[in-house]
């Protein structure tokens, strides 16, 4: 990508929303919501389904008016400086409408007819890895294809702020990675990008720093790690168990079918248990110290009459956090 130069330099602020407001019929999609982004800042915005965060991108992106706050992107704002504003941003729609007849070089030519300024058609084209696909037209696509021409035609402008909603939905393993890879080129470029994924683990990779939303606000804030940490514990061990035929303890009401009732209090009584929760009937403790609390908890189980019928340990995660700030996972409808 080597017509992707530079375009950003120094500090300063590339996004900044104070006190911003919509609302629907029935909802209150954002309610109060403040953020800043930095100049060159990979920042991603996560949140359950009708959580708010769609809006508040559309709102970032000029596509829909506030009802009440501040919205400044690189110093400007859309009602006086929206003309200068279309030439500097690049967005990636979750779906975006191609007319199905035009080719992929002849969209890309189309795009890049938009910006006084930009990249080459030939650069963007190898950019989205679409080569062999450049004669071809767009209702022929794939749907991971589509969503890499998506890509190409938020960079053709050479755009200094990038919103990326849900990029890599429909990609395979490999096109993924080589979007990921193509972020950090960005970023190192001084870009700013604004990211909306499905994928914890891509929010984790490419993320400088986080905010969770939920409700129309903002719940949590901070870089992945600092989010992690906040779990309160720096693993989680996941279980499942089955009551022995001479289990002491009774299979309880509300237990889960095919699953024996856990004494939560004494595994919650277990030294490094930071915390306990339920997830379709599997037990899911926030750990310190893994190897010690292990064999704590296995005698734990051991004295309740218990069999684990599941049993695994990993590194807390953003996932972790995102399920416990929510209750959701970030997946669910």
């Amino acid at each position: 990508m080597t017509d992707l130069g530079t375009r950003a330099e120094g500090n300063g602020t590339s996004l900044l929303l104070r006190g911003l407001r919509k609302a629907f019929t029935d909802v209150q999609a954002v309610d109060g919501l403040d953020l800043e982004v930095e100049r060159g800042e990979c920042f991603g915005l996560l949140g359950p389904n009708g959580a708010g965060k769609t809006t508040t991108i559309e709102i970032c992106e000029g596509l829909t008016i506030p009802d009440s706050g501040t919205v400044e992107l690189l110093g400007l704002n859309w009602r006086s400086d929206a003309a200068e504003l279309r030439q500097r941003i690049g967005i990636q729609l979750q779906e975006t409408q191609f007319s199905e007849k035009l080719t992929v070089e002849e969209t890309l030519r189309l795009f890049r007819s938009f910006f006084t300024r930009g990249i080459s058609v030939e650069e963007s084209i190898r950019t989205a890895q679409l080569e062999e696909k450049r004669k071809s037209r767009v209702g022929g696509l794939s749907g991971g294809q589509k969503q890499r021409l998506a890509m190409a035609c938020a960079l053709v402008g050479d755009p200094e702020l990038l919103f990326l909603d849900e990029p890599t939905t429909g990609l395979d393993p490999q096109a993924r990675r080589h979007l990921w890879d193509l972020v950090d080129e960005l970023k190192q470029a001084g870009r700013t990008i604004i990211l909306t994924t499905h994928y914890m683990e891509e929010a984790e990779r490419l993320c400088d720093r986080v905010a969770i939303m939920d409700h129309g606000r903002v719940i949590a804030l901070g870089t992945p790690q600092q989010l992690i940490a906040s779990v309160g514990g720096e693993d989680i061990v996941e279980f499942a168990v089955v009551e022995s035929n001479d289990s002491p303890v009774p299979k309880g009401e509300g237990a889960p079918v095919g699953h024996a009732r856990v004494d939560v209090e004494m595994l919650l009584g277990i030294p490094g248990v930071q915390s306990h929760r339920v997830d379709a009937g599997l037990h899911q403790l926030a750990v310190s110290e893994p190897h010690r609390v292990v064999p704590r908890i296995f005698t734990a189980l051991t004295e309740q009459g218990m069999h684990l019928s599941e049993f695994r340990t990993h590194s807390a995660t953003l996932e972790d956090v995102f399920v416990r700030l929510t209750g959701r996972n970030l997946r669910d409808e």
